[in-house]
């Protein structure tokens, strides 16, 4: 299985966004753990736009 290369460079994209972590220390994180951190800022930008 592979996974589509938009989709990855997307998540090291928002990560490093918001994080400001460098792509190569993104990169090594495993899939799940790369989507993990990807959910967990979209919880936290969630919160703050609804202002809690």
């Amino acid at each position: 299985m592979t996974y589509a290369v938009d989709r990855l460079h997307e998540e090291v994209a928002y990560v490093a966004y918001h994080f400001h972590w460098p792509r190569e220390e993104i990169l090594e994180l495993d899939h799940h753990e790369r989507r993990r951190w990807v959910r967990e800022i979209a919880r936290i930008n969630t919160r703050v736009n609804e202002g809690g």
